[in-house]
C-alpha cells in the first residue's frame, strides 16, 4: 500500500500542528496541575475543524475520509502537548460525534451534529458503569417503556468529558433476556435533562485537562427520539464507536510518538558527558533508533487501518492490532524518553514526565491491551 499524502493532506497537517503550537500550547503546565478543562480552546478546535473531521459539510464537518482523519489527529497529537485535550477532541469526535453521524436519524443530525463539529457543544460516549467495564454484559442502567418515551436509571463512571458533557450517547439495557446481543440501546442525553446530572469528577494520574467522570440517571425521562439507530440495537452503535476510536484515537499517540522522538533526538545531541554529546553512546542511540522504528510502524499500522474503515470486513480485527501495538509504543517510548533525558526528565519544565504520565492510560481506555489481545487471538481461532 502506497501511504503517501495528497497535497491537500499534507497542507492540512502542516496548519494543525502550527494551529496546536501557536494556540493549545501556552498554560498546559498549570492547566495540567489544576486539571482544568480549558473550553476556551476547545472551542478554537471547533472553528479549526477537528472537532467534525468525517461529517458533512452541510452539517458542519469538513467530510474528510479516515486516511485524512488520522492525518488531522496525528498532526495534533505531535503539535499540541497538552495531552488531555488532544485525548477530549478524539474522545469527543469518533465516540459521539460519529456515531451519530453513522447512525442518527435526519432530525437528530439536524439537532446536535453542527454543533457537536463546531465546539459549541462537548460530547461524551458512556458505557462503563461501576461494575460493567471490559465486562458490557454486566450493564445495569436501565432504559423501561414510559408512554412516548423511556425512563432511565442507573449511573455510569469513568466518562471521558463526562462532567463537561452538554449531550451524552449513554447505552442503557432495554430487554434483560437479550443483554448485550439484542438488549442494549443507546440513547442520546441532553445535559440539564430532569433527573440527569455529573457525579464524582476524578483527579488522575495523566490526562488531567481531560475531564472524567460519573454520570447518574435518577429517573431520566426521554422521548422516542432519543434512541440512536434502533432499540436493541446498540451492540451495533457501540461497534462504529470502538472501530472508529480503537483505529484513529491511536493516530494521535502517533504523532505524540514522533514528538517524543525529536525532543529526545535533540536533547542527546546537546547534552554533553564524559566529553562528547551522549547520543554518541550506544546505550544512547539504540534506544533511539528503536524509537524511530517503532513510530514508522505505528505509522504503517494506523494508515492501514483508517484505508480499511468502513469497507473490511476484519476491520476490528485491524482496530484491536494498530490500538495494542500504538498504544503500548507509546508507554514505551515515552518511558525511553524521560530515562534518556536522566534528572531533566523526572523534572516538570521538560514536559516528558507529563507525557508519560498521559501515556499511560492509553493501554486502558478503548479497552485494555488485554481484551486486545483477546479480540485477536478470537480472530485466529484460538
Amino acid at each position: 500500500m502506497d501511504f503517501s499524502l495528497t497535497d491537500e493532506q499534507k497542507a492540512l497537517r502542516d496548519s494543525v500542528v502550527r494551529f496546536a503550537r501557536n494556540e493549545l500550547n501556552a498554560g498546559v503546565i498549570e492547566r495540567d496541575r489544576a486539571g482544568r478543562f480549558p473550553r476556551e480552546l476547545w472551542r478554537k478546535c471547533g472553528d479549526m475543524g477537528l472537532l467534525g473531521l468525517p461529517a458533512p459539510e452541510q452539517h458542519g464537518g469538513a467530510g474528510a475520509d479516515a486516511l485524512t482523519c488520522a492525518v488531522a489527529l496525528e498532526a495534533l497529537g505531535y503539535g499540541c502537548t497538552d495531552g488531555g485535550l488532544g485525548f477530549s477532541v478524539a474522545a469527543h469526535l469518533l465516540a459521539c460525534t460519529v456515531p451519530l453521524w453513522l447512525h442518527g436519524s435526519e432530525a437528530q443530525k439536524a439537532r446536535y451534529l453542527e454543533g457537536l463539529c463546531r465546539g459549541t457543544l462537548v460530547g461524551a460516549h458512556a458505557i462503563t458503569e461501576p461494575d460493567s467495564g471490559s465486562d458490557t454484559f454486566a450493564m445495569r442502567l436501565r432504559a423501561t417503556r414510559d408512554g412516548h418515551g423511556w425512563r432511565l436509571q442507573g449511573s455510569k463512571t469513568f466518562i471521558s468529558n463526562g462532567p463537561e458533557a452538554d449531550l451524552v450517547l449513554v447505552f442503557a439495557l432495554t430487554d434483560a433476556d437479550k443483554r448485550f446481543a439484542g438488549g442494549i440501546t443507546g440513547f442520546l442525553v441532553e445535559g440539564g435533562t430532569p433527573g440527569f446530572k455529573a457525579g464524582q469528577h476524578f483527579a488522575k494520574m495523566g490526562l488531567r485537562t481531560a475531564p472524567v467522570g460519573e454520570l447518574n440517571f435518577d429517573e431520566v425521562w426521554v422521548a422516542d427520539e432519543a434512541v440512536l439507530g434502533t432499540v436493541g440495537g446498540g451492540a451495533a452503535v457501540f461497534g462504529t464507536a470502538m472501530e472508529w476510536e480503537r483505529s484513529l484515537l491511536v493516530a494521535l499517540h502517533v504523532g505524540a510518538i514522533e514528538r517524543l522522538l525529536d525532543t529526545t533526538v535533540r536533547y542527546a545531541r546537546t547534552r554533553q558527558q564524559f566529553g562528547q554529546p551522549i547520543g554518541k553512546f550506544q546505550a544512547v542511540s539504540h534506544k533511539i533508533a528503536d524509537m524511530k522504528v517503532q513510530l514508522e510502524a505505528a505509522r504503517l499500522l494506523v494508515y492501514r487501518t483508517a484505508c480499511r474503515l468502513g469497507s473490511s470486513r476484519s476491520i476490528s480485527l485491524d482496530a484491536a492490532m494498530t490500538k495494542l501495538f500504538v498504544s503500548e509504543t507509546l508507554v514505551r517510548t515515552a518511558l525511553d524518553a524521560v530515562q534518556l533525558h536522566g534528572g531533566y526528565g523526572f523534572m516538570e519544565e521538560y514536559e516528558v514526565e507529563r507525557a508519560l504520565r498521559d501515556a499511560i492510560g492509553s493501554t486502558i481506555y478503548s479497552g485494555t491491551s488485554e481484551m486486545q489481545r483477546n479480540i485477536i487471538a478470537r480472530w485466529l481461532g484460538l
